[in-house]
């Protein structure tokens, strides 16, 4: 079969052809330039990025035997030639999910005392290497620190943390990252003009997004593409992995803006039929809304991993939304993908998070519309005495004032939610609504105050509240109540009750309201002279029964009874 995948045809010979892997391939470079090479290498990192790769190209120059510099292989000497046929004896290459036994590592140890047939080493490429047993582990350990000077071990492996402290020790880690988006394109282009495919830019970012920064999957998913015609076209793509298109999401976002839900649904059912799931839809929605949202600012483009043709669209469709927008649209989104588990109906779920979608900017306009309604002006309080002691002497016509913030009156339903043009003559209505209103409470009387004050203490469940109301004194003065109490405690408990104060605002009609707390105990001659009630010990307490009912002093003497003592 002469056929070979992109991934083998393509890989990389040379340092240099290591795609996206820098900070690598110039150390290991500089380590062979200098001739300080380690014993033990281990390199970590994702799927398809160029581990082995770098492994098999550092185990090449190592025995070319005809180098142009340090680092790089001749690819013409026998060695050489060896190694790219798959047919070298000195470097030897073992798949560590199938050889993980002890065993296996026994024999790889017994392979290490025989010197290289050919070249300067012998070189042991371990792939996956997190597979190795804990004991296949311990075993390889004192071969892997002190092995002879001809044997060079480079392990690989995608899972780091599984790898046992005792081998990260004695080995030099190279961690290596997903390629970048742009570096994949750059390849994937030189690749198609190699294979002589026509291709759309577009295409070839899908392919490379899709890979997920693995060089190795993009070829897959190129070669896979490329088998159905000579093109490379965004369409085929899209088509070819069955994923959702931009287009899609741009325009169900064209449909959220002028709030045309039937539009939405449409689209959105559409989707569905084309064999997409829900939550598949809704998190490609939900990226779409941070892409905008990265969009609207020049300093954050360069988190768009697209191309410059979408990148146009994005900051187009962009300036035609808010960041509140964008912002409650990613948090409906993501309360919608958080709740899937719990939906009987995927479908329904998703169509009541794309209406919502549709009718935020109406939200955003009501939120701002309450924000600019007229506030009540509020007075400030005066600042008050620290509160007396009950037991000091409290002065007389001691003024202590306090105004009590009063809530505002509930605003009357409105019978249509307003658009955002009829905001004048909303506050319009409001005004002539109030004006109708102003001569509608009762006339403001000390008579007519004291009846709802009464009124108002008949209907208190607490009585202390009563009792304290009660002993109270009401006026009004310049539209604003007074009260004269007899003590603190009175004071307070009158300042507490906003109930009350709101009662008397709606029914006298006054919205800024204020009240003042005297306390003036002259005005209440009987306050002092109320019995407190007296402590009784235990003979006081015999006295009063006796007092009650004198057969108990008989009962008493006739069992020769005595008190108990205090």
């Amino acid at each position: 079969m002469s056929y070979i995948v992109s991934a083998r045809k393509y890989r990389p010979q040379q340092f240099d052809e290591v795609l996206g892997q820098s900070h690598v391939s110039s150390t290991l470079q500089k380590a062979l330039d200098s001739d300080k090479i380690a014993h033990a290498f281990l390199f970590c990192g994702p799927r398809g990025v160029g581990k082995t790769s770098c492994a098999r190209i550092m185990a090449k120059v190592l025995n070319c035997e005809n180098k142009p510099n340090a680092h790089t292989a001749c690819n013409e000497c026998s060695s050489c030639k060896a190694f790219n046929d798959n047919a070298s004896f000195n470097i030897i290459e073992l798949d560590a999910a199938s050889n993980n036994s002890v065993e296996n590592i026994r024999t790889l140890i017994e392979q290490v005392r025989f010197q290289p047939q050919q070249g300067q080493y012998k070189i042991f490429i371990i792939d996956e290497v997190h597979m190795l047993s804990t004991s296949a582990f311990n075993a390889f350990l004192k071969t892997l620190e002190e092995p002879p000077p001809y044997a060079i071990f480079i392990l690989a492996t995608t899972e780091k943390h599984k790898i046992i402290p005792t081998i990260l020790s004695r080995c030099q880690v190279f961690d290596f990252k997903r390629i970048q988006t742009s570096d994949m394109v750059a390849q994937l282009k030189i690749i198609a003009e190699a294979e002589g495919r026509e291709y759309e830019v577009e295409g070839l970012h899908i392919i490379a997004q899709k890979a997920d920064g693995a060089m190795r999957d993009a070829l897959s998913i190129f070669d896979r593409i490329a088998s159905t015609g000579d093109t490379i076209s965004y369409k085929q793509v899209v088509e070819s992995l069955n994923i959702l298109d931009y287009d899609v999401f741009f325009n169900v976002v064209d449909a959220l803006m002028t709030e045309d839900i039937g539009s939405i649904l449409l689209q959105f059912s559409d989707i569905i039929r084309r064999g997409f799931d829900p939550d598949h839809f809704i998190n490609g929605l939900a990226g779409h809304f941070r892409n905008l949202l990265v969009a609207k600012e020049e300093s954050t483009m360069s988190l768009l991993d697209l191309s410059d043709q979408l990148k146009t669209k994005y900051i187009t469709q962009a300036k035609l939304l808010s960041a509140d927008f964008l912002l409650t649209a990613m948090n409906i989104a993501n309360q919608c993908d958080i709740n899937f588990p719990k939906a009987k109906n995927k479908n329904l779920h998703t169509e009541i998070a794309l209406c919502k979608m549709a009718k935020i900017n109406r939200a955003i306009d009501l939120s701002k519309l309450a924000a600019e309604q007229p506030k009540l002006e509020l007075r400030t309080a005066n600042k008050t005495a620290a509160p007396q002691s009950y037991t000091q002497k409290i002065p007389t016509e001691k003024e202590v004032q306090k105004t009590v913030s009063v809530p505002a009156k509930k605003a009357t339903p409105l019978k249509k939610l307003p658009r955002i043009n009829s905001l004048e003559e909303l506050v319009k209505q409001v005004a002539e609504e109030e004006a109708r209103n102003a001569d509608a409470g009762e006339e403001m009387t000390d008579e007519n105050l004291t009846a709802l004050w009464k009124d108002y203490i008949d209907n208190v469940e607490s009585q202390a509240t009563a009792s304290s109301l009660k002993n109270s004194i009401v006026s009004f003065k310049d539209h604003s109540v007074y009260a004269v109490v007899p003590s603190q405690i009175a004071r307070e408990t009158v300042l507490q009750e906003v109930a009350l104060i709101e009662r008397i605002r709606v029914n006298f009609n006054v919205n800024d309201l204020a009240i003042n707390v005297v306390v003036d105990i002259d005005q209440f001659p009987d306050f002092n002279r109320i019995e407190k009630p007296k402590i009784l010990g235990a003979h006081d307490k015999f006295e009063k029964l006796v007092q009650i009912n004198p057969l108990v002093a008989d009962l008493v003497k006739k069992f020769d009874l005595k008190p108990d003592s205090e």
